[in-house]
């Protein structure tokens, strides 16, 4: 049993959103599949972290859930600033039932034990936050605080995922770095960085904190392997 992730699948099977157009991502969903099938197996789990789908509806979701259902292993998706279709969670875990895709869970408020760790976090926001974006900035820091309570209750470490970078080589998003820091987390996974931005991501230790960048270009659509059980 393993625990892998991976971030900004954006996926368009039920959209007119092509991505093959931009450097890197030419048959992306095609070397997703292979290579997806050739590393994870059924008893895994695979945290995507945000900016899963381009489907502007959460019924619009349904190819691209059903591509990822039809995948080896338990998903756990949380959502990025492109997942236009993400609406409540009792919504989306209907919505999920309903299409019979029982292998997709959300993480939201919450977290989920995977082998000795928890799994946990949150979309997160900005590096310059506008004074009118404060609001949003302190719902995801209340949002990460919850999901972390929620791990540690499970009794394991937890592992902290979010969509946008807390840190990058030149600027953190203080709230939801610090936080991160007074919670001891030893691990953060983040995604939403692409091509050249890529340059500007922080990869590695800042007080006790290890950082790595998911995003899926950066992995070559290749998911990332977190621990083996």
């Amino acid at each position: 049993m393993s625990l892998f992730a991976i971030g900004d699948t954006h996926l368009s099977l039920g959209a007119d959103k092509p991505m093959d157009i931009f450097k890197g991502w030419s048959d992306y969903v095609s070397r997703l599949e292979t290579n997806w099938r050739r590393i994870v197996e059924d008893d895994d789990t695979v945290v995507l972290a945000g900016d899963i789908s381009w489907a502007m509806k959460l019924e619009d979701t349904y190819e691209d859930f059903r591509f990822l259902h039809s995948l080896p292993g338990r998903k756990l998706i949380l959502k990025g600033n492109h997942d236009y279709w993400w609406t409540t969670r009792k919504k989306m875990d209907a919505f999920l039932e309903a299409s019979g895709f029982d292998s997709i869970h959300i993480l939201h408020n919450n977290a989920y034990l995977a082998g000795n760790v928890a799994v946990c976090g949150t979309r997160g926001w900005f590096f310059d936050c506008a004074d009118e974006d404060e609001k949003v900035l302190n719902r995801e820091v209340g949002r990460l605080k919850t999901s972390i309570d929620a791990a540690r209750a499970l009794g394991v470490e937890p592992v902290v995922f979010m969509h946008y970078p807390p840190i990058s080589r030149e600027q953190t998003c203080g709230e939801l770095y610090d936080l991160l820091v007074r919670e001891n987390i030893r691990r953060c996974f983040y995604g939403h960085l692409h091509d050249a931005s890529c340059k500007w991501a922080f990869i590695g230790e800042s007080d006790g904190v290890n950082f790595s960048l998911i995003s899926g270009d950066y992995l070559e659509f290749c998911p990332k392997l977190i621990e083996k059980f």
